[in-house]
């Protein structure tokens, strides 16, 4: 077998140095632009073990990979999260664990996921209005992930962002009072565009878009945004607010294509290696763990052989029927 290379580069000569690992595709949530109501989750023998996960884990820092994002579902709900974590973060060459979250959770682990070495989190918020939190995400508790986020601040980490998915006519007239909530918390703020990944019964997608420009314009008439080049290695755009330590990116996969500089790839929980969050390219690394048990290096060629795949870009069509029929809960979000 050839050397193994140092560094992950794909076909267009980009360096593939941050990989998201979804852990479980459960949630305790049901985020309406996320998946179905009835949505079935997988059986525990479908998805990775967490020994296989912490495997996958390793054998992406050796190839050069610098980022780790842990995702779910709610990745927090999975047993023995917080160990994984652990573990994970003790792997040579990571620069830099990072967690997605709804913020169910950290109420209880905030402190937990400090101690195991996650520097950074992302925590899910599409509005401050209870009832309308509620209908959004189904069955969340809006006053739980506040005294989450408030958790998270007390654990001292280095960085905390809202992310916050928006919806024209059921948040996106709450993201001035959004950034207000991010500039009082002095953490930072995301706005996503819908993304148009498995069918929605809940809403039509394209009467929902709206754009990050026009986001942009509505934060504008309350706030100055000045441009940076600041970067956590993601898809953000991010502005600093002025007089202020917050920072508000805008992930904009319709209006503003991020592609070009794409860096990341993902693991789905049930061991799928997502080349491109908007194309079906993908390899089993499941198969390739469960047939040659213990041999790592097996693992490192799978991952090493699927640069070759993966896509220049994805071609999101708002108006169009997805031609993604995973959800966001199985993609990793």
């Amino acid at each position: 077998m050839p050397d193994l290379p140092s560094q992950l580069i794909d076909r267009f000569g980009r360096r593939v140095n941050y990989v998201r690992i979804s852990i479980t595709d459960r949630c305790d949530f049901r985020c309406i632009y996320c998946m179905s109501e009835d949505t079935v989750f997988l059986p525990r023998a479908q998805i990775l073990t967490l020994e296989e996960i912490l495997a996958v884990a390793a054998a992406f820092t050796e190839l050069g990979v610098e980022k780790i994002r842990i995702t779910g579902g709610e990745p927090l709900v999975r047993k023995g999260a917080v160990e994984l974590l652990t573990e994970i973060g003790k792997l040579r060459g990571l620069r830099e664990l990072v967690l997605t979250t709804n913020g169910s959770q950290l109420e209880r682990t905030a402190f937990l996921l400090k101690s195991a070495g996650v520097k950074r989190i992302n925590i899910s918020l599409d509005s401050l209005d209870a009832e309308r939190f509620r209908n959004m995400t189904r069955v969340g508790d809006l006053e739980q992930v506040l005294r989450g986020i408030d958790a998270a601040l007390d654990a001292g980490f280095e960085r905390l962002k809202i992310n916050s998915v928006v919806l024209k006519n059921r948040n996106h007239d709450e993201v001035v009072s959004l950034v207000d909530y991010a500039i009082a918390k002095k953490i930072d703020i995301s706005f996503i565009e819908e993304m148009p990944l498995g069918t929605v019964d809940d809403h039509d997608r394209a009467e929902a878009y709206y754009s990050s420009d026009d986001i942009k314009q509505d934060l504008e008439r309350h706030f100055l945004l000045l441009p940076t080049p600041d970067t956590t290695g993601g898809p953000s755009r991010y502005f600093r607010v002025s007089s202020s330590e917050t920072r508000v990116g805008f992930i904009s996969p319709h209006s503003h294509n991020f592609c070009g500089t794409c860096n990341r790839v993902r693991v789905t929980a049930e061991g799928r290696l997502l080349l491109c969050l908007g194309n079906e390219h993908s390899i089993d690394l499941k198969r390739v763990l469960r047939a040659n048990p213990g041999d790592m290096n097996k693992l490192k060629y799978a991952i090493i052989d699927a640069m070759a795949i993966k896509p220049e870009r994805h071609y999101f069509d708002i108006k169009a029927q997805p031609v993604i029929f995973r959800h966001m809960n199985a993609t990793g979000g």
